[in-house]
């Protein structure tokens, strides 16, 4: 069975839409882009395709790549006094010359859609839902809902273990009463873990790892990992074998990437409540 995040999706921006309309202002959602390769046009493009479908104002703040990391701070700082943007976020990669950190220390908490700044991550961390939650691990949680699978003492093995993804989604489903296991880049054999999975979510970017023979059938596979090869977009998962096996199983493209974008859309919403006292 598939589990079609682009369905669920469309169900979340028909609630938004509502939501948005009956706003007194509309929310804005700013993107600051230094980097225009093609991933991040690409990330960027339906971004503005559903913030525009919803009637969120969408601004894109484009820097040149020599931008200073000073520059670039002050520009953030801009935002983050401008009443007009309800939130934005800073599109990855940045260039070498900036301190990744740095940069993230300076997003104000309050318009952090995209749940860089330490203090959200921190909240995730003890579980204090009066921040924003990432993205992508928000969209994997409210996929598993929606489809009412309940994570409740399963076990759940994540792979890999990145800031925006991995990470979260860990401290996400631990909250959520799960009993996770952490895979990385040097853990030996993950087939030992996947193997007495309850749920496997993978996004390691390497396509085909996770496979039929690592799995059970009773296994649910959650596939974040994005790759493109000769200009095809690959998951992580062998979806026709896995599928065909019987398991339950997100396709690439649409599985969570919709949930992802749908997730932006819903923080932009939340922090612009919140700047009308609203929520």
């Amino acid at each position: 069975m598939i589990l079609d995040g682009k369905k669920i999706a469309a169900e979340i921006y028909s609630s938004l839409k509502i939501q948005v309309q009956e706003l007194p202002t509309p929310p804005t959602l700013g993107i600051v882009l230094i980097w225009s390769d093609p991933v991040s046009m690409r990330y960027i493009g339906q971004k503005e395709k559903w913030a525009k479908y919803l009637g969120i104002n969408f601004e894109l703040y484009k820097f040149p790549i020599d931008i200073s990391e000073e520059h670039l701070k002050q520009e953030i700082q801009n935002l983050n006094q401008n009443p007009k943007v309800s939130g934005y976020i800073i599109q990855f990669p940045l260039p070498k010359t900036i301190d990744l950190h740095s940069i993230t220390q300076e997003i104000s908490p309050l318009k952090d859609v995209d749940w860089f700044h330490p203090e959200n991550q921190g909240k995730t961390l003890i579980g204090d839902t009066s921040g924003l939650t990432a993205c992508t691990p928000a969209g994997v949680m409210e996929l598993l809902s929606t489809e009412n699978i309940d994570v409740v003492g399963k076990h759940v093995v994540v792979l890999w273990k990145s800031n925006i993804v991995g990470k979260p989604l860990t401290m996400l489903l631990i909250n959520a009463g799960a009993t996770v296991t952490s895979c990385n880049s040097k853990t030996s054999n993950i087939s030992t873990y996947t193997k007495h999975a309850d749920i496997v979510i993978s996004a390691t970017g390497i396509a085909g790892i996770i496979t039929k023979d690592i799995i059970q059938e009773s296994t649910i596979v959650i596939d974040v990992g994005f790759s493109l090869y000769d200009g095809v977009i690959m998951g992580d998962a062998n979806f026709t074998e896995i599928h065909e096996q019987g398991n339950l199983i997100t396709p690439v493209p649409g599985g969570v990437g919709p949930m992802t974008v749908a997730m932006l859309m819903k923080n932009t919403i939340t922090t612009h409540k919140r700047q009308l006292w609203i929520l």
